[in-house]
């Protein structure tokens, strides 16, 4: 087939926000990872992709006519503390493939840019796989998500603690808009008071994501409200799957509520609401529990980037900002409480609330693995108590819940019983470093089934062993 179409859309409407750029050539290209169901998806030929040719636009080294790559500019909160310029530092978006679903198809890892801020630009095989069976993982368990395209070796040692292998990621969005776009941008307008960049990118916001906006009385406040009801529904998705992001940072938070950026993201296994994965968040600001919080605290950041679209004076503006934003607590708590319900297999009652609050106190308090509870919960109410439901501390509070008579069979379409457990992650991405991708393509067929339980499987259902010790991420930079 000939080379996919790719338009240039964002690189011809904000040459502000993105320098065209090359990406440094592989010495020896190798296709370890193909996502032919989401190529085909995406109307590509999965055997055009692995071909010699296919490796060229998968490197960055072969691009279509029409095509402009660029990296984006954008700044951002990083743990609290702006950055006035941040941008792609070692990510190059070669165009948008077309359709009636507009997608972003970007390379990470493809070579040193403007925006590399003294790095080299380069990714690894290890944490390219890592983002490639997570973000396949979030998808298949119905979280909005980055997609992961292709994984390619490229023949590079790179220097990190030891030279490792070098490798590039095909990443697939419905855009790279994060609040850091429009951070960057509102700086700019602050600077000069022209509004007119600010107002672009909001109309490019609302055309491509949210496009119901644009018929409300106030498209730009309809944008910031959109934006915060695809956040408050994503970040309940995480809260439930038991998913922790670990840098929520703004330029990490998309317009589209998509999920990006897997650095030292973790699946939390014993419950408790202060789990923190990364090495680098030493306060905790990202833990498990304070993800809405922080989601909130982003949201707060978006508003002030648009806040002179609101409304004809700063007051009003103002009070219609936080007038939305105190909307995110209860959309967000709405949409997590619906989802725990249908978790328990319960429908909606003051008794059910505080069923599902005791439950939650008594995995934290007896650290049991939240995603096996569930599972072992809904076999409980067919009769069978296991696994961790066997130990006596639950039999008050199973007898209460028995007598609510949940729907157990609503329980197994929502609550996982393969997630990426993260022993199960490091011991494939460690046996992909040595060259051995069994492991990886063994426990991406397992995870693209979530919810399905099948024979000979149990080792990809449990909790990490003892010797497995204390789980720590790294930025994988």
């Amino acid at each position: 087939m000939p080379s996919p179409l790719l338009t240039a859309e964002f690189a011809h409407a904000f040459p502000e926000l993105a320098t065209p750029w090359q990406a440094a050539a592989p010495p020896d290209p190798k296709l370890l990872v193909l996502n032919e169901p989401l190529a085909v998806e995406l109307g590509l030929d999965p055997d055009w992709l692995a071909s010699p040719d296919g490796l060229k636009l998968l490197t960055g080294t072969g691009i279509p006519e029409g095509a402009t790559p660029v990296s984006q500019a954008y700044a951002g909160h990083q743990f609290g503390n702006y950055v006035p310029l941040l941008g792609d530092g070692r990510a190059l978006l070669l165009g948008e493939l077309g359709g009636d679903h507009r997608r972003d198809i970007q390379l990470k890892g493809s070579g040193p840019t403007p925006y590399a801020r003294g790095g080299d630009g380069l990714a690894v095989v290890g944490p390219m796989l890592r983002e490639y069976v997570i973000s396949e993982a979030m998808h298949a368990l119905g979280v909005p998500t980055t997609r992961s395209l292709a994984v390619v070796a490229t023949g590079t040692a790179v220097q990190r603690e030891a030279p490792l292998p070098g490798a590039v990621l095909t990443r697939i969005a419905a855009s790279h808009l994060r609040v850091g776009s429009f951070q960057l941008v509102a700086q700019q307008a602050r600077a000069t008071g022209d509004l007119s960049l600010l107002r672009r990118l909001a109309d490019y916001a609302i055309a491509r994501h949210h496009p119901a906006a644009a018929q409300a009385e106030n498209p730009y406040l309809a944008l910031f409200q959109a934006v915060l009801e695809a956040q408050a529904s994503l970040i309940a998705k995480w809260m439930l799957v038991g998913f922790v992001h670990g840098v929520m940072n703004t330029d990490n938070m998309t317009i589209s509520g998509e999920t990006i950026d897997y650095g030292p993201c973790a699946f939390m296994e014993a419950y408790d609401p202060a789990t923190v994965f990364s090495s680098i968040d030493y306060a905790g600001r990202y833990a498990y529990g304070n993800q809405p919080l922080v989601a909130q605290w982003n949201l707060a950041r978006f508003a002030e980037t648009i806040l002179p679209l609101f409304a004809a004076t700063e007051e009003l503006a103002l009070s219609v900002a936080v007038e939305a934003l105190e909307g995110f607590m209860p959309r967000y708590h709405g949409f997590w409480s619906a989802g725990m319900l249908v978790k328990f297999g319960l429908t909606g009652s003051v008794e059910a609330a505080a069923l599902i609050d005791q439950a939650l106190a008594l995995l934290k308090g007896n650290a049991v693995d939240y995603t096996s509870f569930f599972r072992a919960l809904g076999a409980a109410g067919r009769g069978d108590t296991q696994g961790v439901l066997a130990d006596n501390i639950f039999d008050d509070w199973l007898g209460r819940w028995r007598s609510m008579e949940p729907d157990v069979d609503a329980m197994d379409r929502v609550n996982p019983v393969y997630i990426p457990r993260n022993h199960l992650v490091e011991q494939a991405l460690t046996a992909a470093m040595r060259g051995d991708l069994a492991p990886v393509h063994t426990l991406l067929e397992v995870l693209a089934e979530p919810y399905r339980e099948r024979d000979g499987l149990q080792e990809y259902a449990a909790p990490a062993p003892p010797e497995f010790g204390e789980y720590r991420t790294f930025c994988g930079t």
